[in-house]
């Protein structure tokens, strides 16, 4: 493998699809026609694709030791040996910075909240991410950060339900992916031998991680159908139609249970969603329903 290569699947770009995530504050606050607001959200967007693979590199230095004991995350470039520690060093340096310069073009705003995101998961990787249940809060309150990049980092104001919403399918598919974590590396869903993966692991058990995906995505379906029949939402959409896209979510949700529960997948959300079929069909049927719906 080339060292460019390397470099490349170190920044991980697959995983830039949870980025997105900045573009719902433009399309809910009704800024797409705004060349202005459309570039700026766009800037954010690179800006989080490049500190997130700063983030990513910056983990894999750290857990290179433990992730040669993983059954697949062996065959990433620094556990590999592909990648030495100084061109993986300069990697995360570089891409920090320049996401750092590109928020600071948008707002200082934007700079502050793309500035937490790193220090969030700095301080993740330093040891908060061996507490159970508070590793995935952190990894959501990353997913939340994004969102109000896209909303007060452009001057729109967040959404109540927006923040929710988001919020509970972030917890959703975080302990999805732990119980994916689980089972790989277990076996059986019992937590005896995690630790030598990851320390959290102890934390947790099949039957533990069953109840709060079921607790999240609940919330998160509900909270999603509450927010299109919310009054506000409709006095600030004007329409009353963004109920129908509700079926939409719903798929999509149980969609994504199935491929965890019956496929075996969960263990890399992003991945699932760029792979499925299904899940790949719903989220463009529920984005292009979602832009005829606001646009009247």
């Amino acid at each position: 493998m080339t060292m460019a290569r390397a470099l490349l699947r170190l920044m991980r770009p697959h995983q830039w699809i949870k980025n997105g995530f900045v573009f719902l504050g433009p399309v809910f606050g009704h800024a797409w026609n705004d060349p202005k607001t459309v570039v700026e959200a766009l800037a954010l967007f690179a800006a989080f694709c490049l500190v997130s693979s700063a983030v990513y590199t910056m983990n894999d230095i750290a857990d290179r030791d433990a992730d040669r004991l993983h059954p697949t995350k062996r065959l990433r470039p620094l556990a590999r040996g592909d990648v030495g520690l100084g061109p993986a060093s300069a990697l995360c340096v570089a891409l920090a910075l320049a996401g750092a310069a590109l928020a600071a073009w948008v707002s200082l705003s934007a700079l502050v909240l793309v500035g937490a995101y790193v220090v969030l998961n700095i301080a993740y990787s330093a040891g908060l991410k061996h507490v159970a249940i508070l590793d995935v809060f952190i990894i959501s309150a990353g997913f939340m950060l994004r969102i109000l990049a896209g909303t007060i980092g452009l001057g729109i104001p967040p959404s109540k339900w927006l923040l929710l919403c988001g919020l509970t399918l972030t917890l959703f598919l975080g302990f999805s992916k732990r119980r994916a974590e689980l089972l790989t590396v277990t076996g059986t869903g019992d937590s005896d031998g995690a630790s030598s993966h990851r320390a959290s692991l102890d934390g947790y058990s099949r039957t533990l991680l069953d109840v709060l995906i079921t607790v999240s995505v609940s919330c998160s379906a509900i909270g999603y159908a509450l927010y299109s029949v919310d009054a506000e939402t409709i006095a600030l959409h004007g329409t009353d139609k963004l109920i129908l896209t509700l079926p939409f979510v719903l798929y999509g949700l149980f969609r994504y249970l199935q491929v965890m529960y019956v496929k075996g997948g969960g263990g890399d959300p992003a991945w699932d969603v760029l792979h499925d079929p299904h899940v790949i069909a719903t989220t463009v049927g529920w984005l292009g329903a979602t832009a005829w719906i606001l646009s009247g």
